[in-house]
């Protein structure tokens, strides 16, 4: 049950993923979880109305999330690819998802929660704010203006979620005591490697905007879904992840086109 909007819609729909995950799955309830519990946080936002398009934003957040469900639906129906009801095209698993997915359930959680942000932020991100930002509308700088600084704001959400995940991580026993020792670093780390990824997705939203103009889009995204699934290698490197993109950056940056 939801009520009647869009957000509380798709996380109702979270909620039942994470209620059908099979019993050899249930690590996967880790990012599952923290995306939901911060896509309930976006939609408390947007009723508060943090936003300055609120409308426009819910559409994204649902669009964006969507981007998730169906990666997710797709592994769970059969890799690399599945019918999707009602629709005879088999759909692929984007690489980033699928190294996510195909991770060993043994990692620690806060890797598992690293490798479904990757995915979704560095590869899905952009993809989800095309949908929603027309060609025209990219040639109107103020509209483009008014979109930033909604997407912008996300980061403020996304801080104040810091906390309470690694509360949650923490009360779930997934914390050693290095890790709970270095949890004011680890927070502010998680807060600044989280705005710097969303600064490079605006920079590889336009690149992908400029490729869907001029051509060459699928080559443009194709190169956009190899540098997240790169990024992979560096969050299972040993150490202190989160200081260590605080310093590197968690983000992913398509280079000019040839």
């Amino acid at each position: 049950m939801n009520d009647g909007k869009p957000v509380a819609g798709v996380v109702a729909r979270m909620r039942q993923r994470l209620d059908d995950l099979p019993a050899e799955l249930t690590h996967r309830r880790i990012f599952l979880g923290t995306y939901l519990r911060t896509t309930q946080a976006v939609g408390d936002a947007i009723d508060r109305a943090r936003f300055e398009d609120p409308a426009w934003v819910e559409d994204w957040d649902v669009k964006f999330a969507e981007l998730y469900l169906r990666a997710h639906d797709a592994d769970l129906a059969g890799r690399p690819a599945a019918k999707v009801a009602g629709d005879e095209r088999r759909i692929p698993v984007a690489r980033p998802w699928r190294l996510a997915f195909d991770a060993p359930p043994d990692l620690p959680a806060l890797r598992h929660v690293l490798l479904g942000i990757n995915a979704h932020v560095n590869y899905d991100l952009p993809q989800a704010l095309l949908a929603v930002i027309s060609d025209d509308d990219f040639g109107d700088p103020f509209l483009m203006d008014r979109r930033r600084r909604d997407h912008e704001r996300i980061d403020g959400v996304l801080a104040e979620r810091v906390g309470a995940e690694d509360d949650e991580l923490a009360a779930s026993g997934a914390k050693s005591l290095l890790d709970a020792a270095l949890t004011p670093l680890n927070r502010l780390s998680s807060q600044r490697f989280l705005r710097e990824s969303r600064q490079k997705v605006w920079h590889n939203t336009i690149e992908l905007q400029q490729a869907r103009v001029q051509g060459g889009y699928a080559q443009r995204l194709a190169e956009l879904e190899l540098l997240s699934a790169a990024k992979i290698a560096d969050l299972l490197r040993p150490g202190q992840v989160l200081l260590r993109l605080a310093i590197t950056g968690f983000g992913v940056t398509l280079p000019p086109p040839p």
